[in-house]
């Protein structure tokens, strides 16, 4: 089964320290954690946070409600990811990005379900490009053969600042697969992460509860 790492930081630049803010009666980082433990096809989840002092009481917190945290380059994470998946073995990488309080364990595993059944390098469902699925239920999933790819060859900057940007620029050599949401959650429209204190605002505007499924969400967003 595989792997859930989570990427996490303090020092987001356009929302810095959003990691420990309040969302709707939990920190927006234990939202991310406690939605993706539901998930049924994934094995374990590990933290993935750069070893920088502001990133402490992050460490801290993540730890005091029983997560697994790992630690590595603040500005290398592709070096960062894949230094998490040789120390713990793993062999199928699910991605997932802290700023995504109402990710959805229902399209984790859906996600989990076609990579499996799927010949491909790297699938995704985390956000609207090419299929229909809302920004930030989903997920991103790859083989370790990849990421060690990714990790040998990837040179540039950019590419070694976001974990697939060398897949994507590179696309003629890999393949790249996506795919439709079920009817009741297409709205590719609805963005549902948190990148800006504006994103933060307009969510808190909604009643999301921790435990709503993703239709209870996307329904949620649209009224």
């Amino acid at each position: 089964m595989p792997t859930a790492i989570i990427q996490a930081r303090m020092g987001a630049k356009r929302f810095p320290n959003k990691m420990l803010l309040n969302f709707h009666g939990y920190p927006i980082i234990e939202w991310v954690y406690r939605r993706v433990l539901q998930s049924k096809r994934v094995d374990a989840i590990i933290f993935a946070i750069p070893d920088t002092d502001e990133d402490d009481l992050l460490h801290w917190f993540l730890e005091s409600i029983g997560a697994t945290v790992f630690r590595g380059s603040e500005v290398d994470l592709v070096d960062r990811y894949y230094k998490v998946a040789k120390s713990f073995f793993v062999k199928d990488i699910v991605r997932i990005c802290a700023d995504n309080p109402l990710i959805c364990a229902s399209e984790i595993d859906r996600l989990i379900v076609y990579f499996n059944q799927n010949n491909c390098d790297y699938a995704y469902n985390h956000i609207p490009r090419n299929n229909s699925y809302p920004d930030g239920l989903g997920a991103e999933i790859c083989n370790i053969d990849l990421l060690e790819e990714i990790y040998t060859k990837a040179s540039e900057p950019n590419h070694r600042e976001h974990l697939f940007n060398y897949v994507w620029e590179n696309s003629n050599h890999y393949s790249i697969e996506t795919f439709n949401p079920p009817k009741e959650l297409a709205y590719p429209e609805l963005k549902l992460d948190i990148d800006t204190p504006e994103d933060y605002k307009r969510l808190l505007k909604r009643t999301y509860r921790i435990e709503m499924s993703a239709n209870e969400i996307v329904q949620t967003a649209l009224h």
